[in-house]
């Protein structure tokens, strides 16, 4: 059965049992702080969960794209050298909220595999809870006796809390979990050892595929269970694995959900799968991620340095470094298979296919900039071996190639062992340990359990139409982290402060009690449906009315910003074309930051065109429009833009200001004339194909423009009033750029002059000619200087001091011919004489430079180079 068959077989089926189908959620989130990515079918359900939210049906089913690659599920460094793990990966999942349990879900599971896709029942196992003593959780005899009605006794086991008993976090909703099991080995293994005894032993070819989870308990933060209200089911089913079993494959990269990609390696590389297990496992790593990486762009997540933006970059950089090592591939080749896994899974999930273009740019160009990184690390490790006094690398070395130019340690290894060499592991394991250390202290939260008051479902937002309300707060809980210290975190029945979301900050403000005290309202986010705002303080008395009171400056300023958004991205497709999308935003009360699709930089034309129009609809004074409860279907009928990586519910919010029609949920300003004016600030590349622009409005713009005319102004001055000021600075520029050439042949002659010098005062010590100097020269003219010398005369030690810029400057020159046959090196030479200026410094072997604060040390510093070339004679 083809893949695109089984995904439509298993929806189908459970729509037959009353389950509502729903559409996958993007694979990046965007509203849970909690999670970078979605790593289960699940996350998208978080609120139903919690009972923050009612569920608008009882009953979904879905197929979830999720990714795995970072915090409790990594399995990053597993993927590719086994068949079963995956980056990207879909969950077939049905879930119930607070409707059916554990019997229909234990049923349906066992009709949907052995009666629909007809699997073998002696070869599936099921497995149940053995309970624990440290929840006090007993054996879960409920699961056990309905397996019993359909499966013999032998082939259901007892699994520990680590495989089955299923929790969203250190806190939360969690319950036991019944796991199914395939046995897809041979007949001849399965005589040798039962099936039962490789459950959950990671035997490629005994595999979980499917897990039943019964949630039913909430942990608490001290630990302690308690039963949740209502009861849910959560099931998730691995499809790649389930189309390994249907397709009689032992490996998910045998099926047809992988194997056209890894033709289409095959074809670009000229390598053949099956080859070698090297060879193998680099097209089974990029036949994997490159679903992750074109999946997660699709869904709005360009790869970048921080976040999961980094994350991304590092699923990628992997799947190039084994190309580049194992495929022979120096070249960029990951981006041309996205049309393939477009065409293939297109109809499942349209945006591969829509965003397809943007896709294979933006990797195209991650590949060209990481290839040269390797190129350039190649070189740097050529130096640490040329400049290593043993045969073993240092670990903090290697780890600075790691850090600082993100070169790959296993790659760092394996050339050094084909040098003869050996990395100092230990050293470099010691040094990843500390960067982690300083990433987790950094990023270190603990919470304690929410402090009911009032058993509320949601917080109602009523800021769209007021920036005060009367309120009840409703729960909090204390939050303390390294970086932000002590924290509150309030939850009132309704709220008039936007929570952080769609690329616009969270209001500030206060809540009033009725004694005239203050609580500060420093920020406010959304969490599963709960609008949180955060405080550094509690009310003294938590029962009583409040008033909360938004910041109203902060929040005009930021809904003006995030206006000026609507009409620049309006702008955009109308001088750009209707290719600009949308790719990300930020809004708040200083400036305001938008990223678009645009393959090349915009002309000074074309962004005059752009702030020519966004100042024309603020001049007419456009009237802001809303609807606030318009179904997705006709917002879009009537040309709305919906933006690529949201996900919208049936019922949404358009924002309109004339022609410029959004799905929006910030605040914006009544009129277009509110923001006064708009001025662009910067415009660059974010990733190829990608362009952001910064720019403000109202006060901000005017702060600028007020800045500006006073620089005018000041200049004007400086130029004593001149009646044309762009002629005088021109003029001025030519003038300057006469008298740099002036100053370059003076500084020629004088470094002519100097060489002549150096050269007669070159000292023959045992046949190296050797020179130390103080010189009126900068730090790159002693270079010059050196070079030219070295270049003339073989077996040269030069020594240079200078005090250029008001700093003690040294540098060491060695001829290349003295660091080859006497071992020697510049770079540990000026290590040593740049303690005489109180500076450091190093460099290559045959080059180095040093700096310091103390010129009174320079002559020492010379004086003790010529004892350490005696020195060095000596010893040799």
């Amino acid at each position: 059965m083809k893949s695109i068959l089984l995904r439509r077989q298993f929806l189908d089926f459970f729509e037959s049992k009353s389950h509502t189908k729903v559409n996958s959620a993007p694979i990046v989130l965007k509203d849970d702080p909690t999670l970078m990515f979605t790593n289960a079918g699940m996350n998208q359900f978080k609120s139903y969960f919690l009972g923050n939210t009612e569920p608008e049906s009882t009953r979904v089913t879905n197929s979830q794209k999720c990714l795995r690659v970072s915090g409790k599920h990594n399995d990053l460094e597993e993927v590719g050298k086994d068949t079963y793990h995956h980056t990207m990966f879909e969950m077939l999942g049905n879930w119930s909220f607070g409707d059916y349990f554990k019997k229909e879900a234990i049923e349906w599971a066992w009709e949907f595999l052995t009666e629909v896709l007809k699997i073998d029942k002696n070869n599936l196992y099921v497995t149940i809870f053995e309970g624990d003593k440290t929840d006090g959780l007993q054996k879960d005899t409920e699961a056990y006796e309905f397996w019993k009605a359909l499966v013999d006794e032998d082939k259901i086991l007892l699994g520990n809390k680590n495989d089955n008993f299923w929790e969203m976090g250190d806190q939360g909703p969690c319950g036991p979990a019944s796991e199914i099991h395939v046995d897809i080995r041979s007949d001849k293994e399965k005589a040798k050892t039962p099936g039962k005894d490789l459950v959950n032993q990671d035997h490629p070819q005994v595999v979980e595929i499917w897990n039943l989870v019964f949630i039913q308990y909430n942990r608490k933060a001290n630990g302690s269970l308690e039963m949740l209200p209502s009861k849910h089911i959560d099931t998730g089913m691995g499809f790649e694995r389930l189309c390994m079993v249907i397709q009689n494959k032992t490996s998910n990269y045998d099926t047809d959900v992988f194997t056209p990609i890894i033709k289409e390696i095959e074809r670009i590389t000229g390598e053949s799968y099956g080859k070698s297990e090297d060879i193998d496992i680099a097209i089974r790593v990029i036949a994997d991620h490159v679903r992750a990486v074109a999946f997660a762009i699709a869904d709005g997540q360009l790869p970048s340095n921080t976040g999961a933006g980094y994350v991304i970059r590092r699923i990628l950089r992997r799947a190039i470094r084994y190309g580049f090592t194992f495929l022979n591939a120096k070249t960029a080749f990951i981006y041309q298979l996205v049309n393939v896994l477009s065409k293939q899974m297109g109809e499942a999930f349209p945006e591969i296919k829509s965003q397809a273009e943007l896709c294979k740019n933006v990797i195209r160009e991650e590949e060209k900039s990481f290839l040269k990184t390797l190129e350039q690390g190649l070189g740097l490790l050529d130096n640490l071996m040329k400049e290593s006094a043993s045969k073993t690398i240092s670990g903090e070395k290697a780890f600075e190639l790691y850090d600082t130019f993100g070169f790959p340690i296993d790659l760092t290894s394996l050339i050094l062992s084909e040098k003869g060499y050996q990395l100092d592991f230990d050293a470099f394991q010691k040094e990843l340990a500390k960067q982690k250390k300083r990433s987790k202290d950094a990023a270190q939260t603990s919470s304690e359990d929410w402090v009911v008051l009032v058993q509320e479902n949601k917080s109602d937002f009523v800021g769209y139409d007021q920036t005060e309300a009367e309120v009840k707060l409703v729960k909090y809980r204390k939050v303390t982290s390294k970086k932000d210290g002590e924290q509150y975190q309030l939850v009132f029945n309704k709220t008039p402060f936007y929570p952080e979301g769609g690329g616009q900050v969270g209001d500030q403000g206060c809540i009033e009690s009725n004694d005239g005290s203050k609580i500060y309202i420093i920020d406010t986010k959304k969490e599963n449906n709960q609008i949180i705002h955060f405080s550094k303080t509690l009310p003294s008395s938590l029962d009583e009315e409040f008033k909360a009171v938004v910041n109203v400056a902060l929040r005009q300023k930021t809904a003006a910003n995030h206006t000026a958004t609507h009409l620049l991205h309006q702008a955009l497709r109308e001088v750009l074309g209707t290719h600009v999308e949308q790719k990300g935003s930020m809004v708040n009360s200083e400036y305001l930051r938008f990223d678009f699709s645009h393959f090349s930089k915009l002309t000074e034309q074309e962004l005059n065109a752009v702030k020519y129009l966004v100042n024309s609809r603020i001049e007419e004074s456009i009237a802001f429009e809303e609807e606030r409860e318009i179904s997705y279907d006709k917002a879009i009928e009537k040309g709305a833009i919906a933006l690529f990586g949201e996900k919208y519910g049936d019922k949404v919010r358009m924002v309109q200001f004339g022609n410029s029609m959004e799905l929006c949920g910030g605040t914006h300003v009544n009129n277009t004339a509110k923001l006064w004016h708009f001025i662009i600030k910067n415009e660059s590349s974010v990733a190829s194909g990608i362009r952001r622009i910064e720019a403000i409005t109202s006060e901000a713009a005017k702060t600028f423009l007020n800045k500006e005319s006073q620089l005018l102004d000041s200049v004007k001055s400086i130029l004593n009033q001149p009646q044309d000021i762009l002629k005088s600075v021109e003029s001025l520029q030519e003038e300057n750029q006469q008298l740099k050439r002036e100053v370059e042949q003076l500084n020629q002659l004088k470094l002519k002059q100097i060489k002549s010098e150096l050269q007669t005062q070159l000292k023959d010590i045992d046949g190296i000619h050797f020179v130390a100097k103080k010189v009126d020269l900068d730090a790159g003219a002693m270079k010059d200087l050196a070079f030219q010398i070295g270049g003339e005369q073989d077996k040269v030690f030069i020594v240079l001091g200078s005090e250029a810029n008001d700093k003690a400057l040294l540098a060491c020159y060695i001829s290349k011919s003295l660091v080859e046959s006497e071992n020697w090196n510049a770079g540990k030479i000026i290590k040593s004489l740049g303690k005489h200026i109180q500076g450091g410094g190093g460099g290559q072997a045959f080059f180095a430079t040093a700096g310091g604060k103390n010129s009174a040390g320079i002559p020492k510093a010379l004086e003790t180079a010529e004892s350490i070339v005696e020195q060095k004679l000596t010893a040799g």
